[in-house]
């Protein structure tokens, strides 16, 4: 077991316990931080599109596929012992229908269709698929996109996905494992050129009709997605109907299209539906065949500015301004910023821009990254008293065959790419006084995973992990006749290095760092004890801080230590058991078959196993009990805040307030005083809770439910401690506590207790 600190006495347990120490492992030095993950998972279909992994900031990873979106959600179980990685899958299919271009009157479509057809010199752009969807086309899909955190119902990313039918629709997670389109922005944006005339945004309705084969094609060009990217969530003020400012959270999707316009939507958060939709501009780009498309943000001295990234199939990459109207705090560029401006047909498959600080120069920059053929273009930009300065070269001698794909790590800036022949490559920027540098390192792939045949590589949000997606390569130097797609997944830190990063992490979220404790967790089931450095520098900190992240970490640690000490059952437990169970007469009469028996018959491994996991089940209430006590003073805070007379709200202020007192160990003058203003302002009302089924009085004196008299039990609500008597409520992710529904009638102040994470592992409540 990990060393015990004196501070662990606050935690309920007693001094001396859990202080048998253990010498640190090298087997993880040893290994390194390359470290290939179980488990491996096949792909039912082939992948398609470009960048076919992507990894959002909740931990889902999205392999595009021939059949749909593979996903892939990433857990940090610590209800099990399993040392893999926990995947829960799921998939969002491909529509059956083929996506159709609204251009025109059908009747006249079809006369335009019917004239050219005929007429052998333009009968070959008729073929195309976009041109003409009523043809076999490739089913798949071709990009998708996840927006940041936040942006959904629950708090959670959304997925824009296009279909290689050039179908643009944006998805949510509403209920666990389910998807669904809140919004179809290839039917909407056709709505709205119709409803103009298919002109340019501001101009007049053109003249021209579908019999003009230019006209015809211009209207096709015009609404083929391309690519697609989500920006920052911001901030938007609204004038209300008292003539107040409020303000409200809004995020933008930039959509890059076939004739190099910019389409730019605006929904309000949460996105529910196309109500959601705020506007949709459009930017000429004047980009000749656009390929890839990415979102500048620049910070500068508390001003932020952005503008969107397009590059070329033939070369060319530039910053277009984008004038975000009533967003606050955001500025626009005043003119476009060429990056590349060379067309030296030498595509741009992927764009990155990395928000970097520069050492040299003591202020923030950003780093623009584009995968050129086999080439990495770089460019880096800055602003000082003499406007915005641009550098730009390439890094060559990188890959011998055309990167394929590239992503890169959040944190720290490092960027991996990867090429057919299945190189991946990390870059590091290292500056200097002006430019900048970048340090090469081969990523040594474990056995298996070097020379597959690779197709994309994602790394996760803290740079914990790297995902690949690859198909066996040449056999004998023959191609296999059937591939077989499959994501694995290798570490890019150690253990020790997660650790480090969790106890010095300013995101204060469990859940934002599900990566990195993933690391930590493997560690502690394999060695089935809390690494004693690790656990001596979180007490240190609990001690002197109070942290409350900190102690759901140490919560997390203890949690895993008891699953580490569990033993794997046998069978599988679903398997039912054939044997009867027999008695003894003898052992009954003489008394051998009760639990002293038993005792005896352990032997002292066993013994002791159990007195350890009875002293991790205490010090877990005990952390557990800390937890819900403060959590407890932050809700009668709010209650305090917001009650100016005797008020029945739905929190049972009474119960908590006597639920805290009731505890004799509980020594917190901050909390006393506030019950005591409390109390004096409830001026001897109880207001208590009545059971939905007898209404007997449901009394308060569990955290976790509540029982009548009659004997019904109810949940309760982890965030404001009522009793959830409702057929529906919400769950943790981790299925560690409940949460009851907002109801229209609950205060903005409730509602905002009850749009909190959980209080024990920071996970969203679904």
């Amino acid at each position: 077991m990990a060393a015990c600190s004196p501070a662990r006495v606050a935690d309920g347990v007693e001094e001396g316990q859990l202080t048998e120490a253990e010498p640190e492992d090298d087997s993880w030095a040893e290994l390194g931080p390359v470290v290939k993950r179980d488990p491996v998972i096949k792909l039912l279909s082939p992948v398609s599109g470009f960048e076919p992994l992507t990894w959002s900031e909740d931990h889902r990873l999205s392999a595009s596929t021939a059949s749909g979106i593979s996903l892939m959600e990433v857990l940090c179980d610590v209800h099990g012992n399993s040392q893999d990685l926990v995947l829960h899958r799921t998939s969002i299919p491909v529509p059956d229908k083929v996506c159709e271009l609204k251009v025109g009157p059908e009747e006249e479509l079809l006369r335009a269709k019917d004239k050219f057809s005929s007429d052998p010199s333009v009968s070959q752009s008729l073929l195309d698929r976009v041109f003409n969807p009523t043809l076999s086309v490739h089913k798949g899909i071709m990009y998708t996109s996840w927006s940041p955190l936040g942006c959904d119902g629950n708090g959670l990313s959304l997925l824009a996905s296009l279909t290689l039918d050039h179908k643009l629709t944006v998805h949510s997670s509403t209920k666990r494992l389910q998807w669904t389109v809140v919004a179809d922005l290839t039917q909407l944006y056709g709505e709205s050129l119709e409803s103009r005339g298919y002109s340019v945004q501001g101009g007049e309705p053109t003249k021209a009709n579908l019999l003009d084969l230019a006209e015809l094609q211009r209207r096709y060009l015009m609404q083929t997605p391309v690519r697609m990217e989500w920006s920052s969530v911001c901030t938007t003020q609204h004038v209300q109907t008292n003539n107040k400012w409020k303000d409200v959270g809004t995020v933008l999707l930039a959509v890059l299209m076939e004739n190099g316009d910019l389409v730019v939507w605006q929904f309000c958060l949460p996105m529910l539906g196309k109500d959601s939709v705020v506007s949709c501009n459009t930017i000429q780009s004047g980009v000749s065949s656009p390929s890839v498309l990415a979102w500048w943000e620049y910070e500068h001295s508390g001003r932020k500015m952005s503008g969107l990234i397009v590059g070329s199939a033939v070369g060319p990459v530039k910053i277009l301004p984008v004038n975000l109207k009533a967003v606050k705090g955001y500025f626009t560029l005043r003119q476009p910023v060429v990056l590349w401006q060379e067309s030296d047909q030498i595509p741009v498959h992927n764009i990155k821009c990395i928000s970097l600080f520069h050492p040299k120069q003591n202020c923030n920059c950003s780093l623009v990254v584009a995968a050129r053929g086999s080439y990495l273009f770089w460019c880096l930009l800055l602003i000082s008293k003499a406007g915005l300065n641009v550098h730009n070269s390439h890094v060559t001698g990188l890959h011998s065959t055309p990167i394929v794909s590239m992503t890169a790590s959040r944190q720290g800036g490092s960027i991996y790419t990867c090429s057919l022949d299945g190189t991946v490559k990390k870059l590091t920027p290292i500056f200097t006084d002006m430019a900048v540098a970048f340090k090469q390192e081969e990523i040594g792939l474990p056995e298996g995973m070097a020379g597959r045949r690779m197709h994309g590589i994602a790394v996760s949000p803290n740079g914990a992990y790297l995902a690949l997606v690859s198909t066996a390569g040449m056999t004998n130097g023959q191609h296999l006749v059937s591939r077989t797609y499959q994501v694995q997944f290798v570490t890019l830190k150690t253990p020790n290095d997660a650790a480090a990063e969790l106890l010095e992490s300013q995101v204060q979220s469990l859940f934002k760092q599900t990566d990195l404790l993933d690391l930590v967790r493997w560690k502690v089931l394999k060695e089935k004890c809390i690494p004693a450095l690790l656990q001596e520098e979180l007490d240190k900190k609990v001690h002197n801080t109070g942290s409350p992240y900190l102690w759901r970490l140490k919560l997390f640690l203890v949690r895993v230590l008891y699953q580490s000490l569990q033993k794997a059952p046998v069978e599988a437990r679903w398997r039912p058991t054939h044997e009867d169970s027999k008695v003894f007469v003898g052992d009954e009469e003489g008394g051998g078959g009760g639990e002293e028996g038993v005792s005896k018959l352990q032997d002292p491994e066993s013994q002791a196993l159990e007195e350890k996991m009875g002293e991790v089940i205490a010090w877990i209430e005990a952390v557990e009990a800390h937890l819900t006590r403060e959590h407890m003073k932050r809700v009668l805070g709010e209650v305090y805040l917001h009650t100016w007379i005797t008020e029945n709200t739905s929190i049972p202020t009474r119960g908590v307030c006597d639920f805290l007192t009731s505890d004799p160990t509980y020594e917190d003058r901050a909390a006393k005083v506030l019950i005591g203003h409390i109390q004096k302002k409830m001026n001897k009302q109880t207001f208590p809770e009545y059971c939905s089924l007898c209404k007997e009085v449901l009394p308060f004196t569990d955290r976790k439910q509540a029982i009548c008299s009659n004997g019904h039990m109810w949940l309760r609500c982890v965030l404001s401690y009522q009793a959830c008597q409702t057929l529906t409520y919400r769950r943790c992710l981790l299925q560690d506590s409940i949460a009851r529904l907002p109801v229209p009638e609950d205060p903005d102040w409730i509602k905002r207790i009850l749009q909190g994470p959980c209080t024990f592992c920071d996970s969203p409540l679904l």
